[in-house]
C-alpha cells in the first residue's frame, strides 16, 4: 500500500510540472508573453492582391522592429483585393502617410509577416487609415511555373545554343584536322 502511495504522489508531481512546463513555452514562444489587458494601439488596414500565406497573428514590423499584429484577413468583394487588418502599438503612432507595406516571408520556409517602409510625408497615419501603397507576397511556385514554362517554350535550348544554331554557318568556327 505505502509503495502505491509513493508512486501515484511522484506520478501526479511529474504530470504537474509537465503542465506547468507546457505553459511556460506557451507564454515564451507566442511573443506577447501573458497579457490580460490590452495595451494602447490603433488599427490600419491595407489591400494587396495577393497574401500567400498570411495569416492572423503574423507580425508587423519596420526595420526589423515588431510594432503590432495582423489581426484580421477579409476579401473585398468588390475589388478581389485582400484587405488586411493590422494593429499597431501606440508606441509608433508617427508612421507618415505615405508608407508602404509589403508582405515578406521569414526565412527560406518561414511565415509571412508584413514590413512597412516609412515614407517622407509630414503627416501621420491613425486609427482607421489605409495604406495605400502595398506590394503583394512573392510566390515561389509562380515564378518556377513561368521559368519552366518559357524552357518547354524554348524546347529545352539554354539561350547560348540558341545563339550558335541562329548563327549563319559561314560565322561559326570551322575544325580542321590536322595531316600527317
Amino acid at each position: 500500500m505505502r509503495k502505491s502511495r509513493t508512486l501515484n504522489l511522484g506520478t501526479g508531481t511529474f504530470v504537474l510540472l509537465g503542465f506547468a512546463a507546457l505553459f511556460f513555452l506557451t507564454t515564451q514562444t507566442t511573443s506577447r508573453g501573458l497579457s490580460f489587458a490590452s495595451p494602447p494601439h490603433y488599427d490600419l488596414t491595407a489591400r494587396f492582391d495577393n497574401i500567400a500565406d498570411l495569416k492572423v497573428g503574423a507580425p508587423v514590423s519596420m526595420s526589423g522592429v515588431e510594432m503590432g499584429r495582423v489581426t484580421k484577413i477579409g476579401l473585398d468583394s468588390k475589388e478581389y483585393k485582400a484587405v488586411v487588418t493590422m494593429r499597431i502599438d501606440a508606441r509608433y503612432n508617427q508612421i507618415p502617410t505615405d508608407s508602404d507595406a509589403s508582405i515578406y516571408t521569414q526565412g527560406l520556409l518561414g511565415g509571412k509577416f508584413i514590413g512597412l517602409t516609412a515614407g517622407g510625408a509630414e503627416t501621420f497615419l491613425k486609427n482607421g487609415d489605409r495604406i495605400d501603397f502595398t506590394q503583394s507576397a512573392f510566390v515561389l511556385e509562380n515564378l518556377i511555373g513561368q521559368v519552366l514554362a518559357n524552357f518547354t517554350k524554348s524546347g529545352g535550348q539554354s539561350d547560348s545554343d540558341k545563339s550558335k544554331a541562329d548563327a549563319p554557318a559561314a560565322a561559326q568556327p570551322k575544325h580542321s584536322e590536322k595531316t600527317k
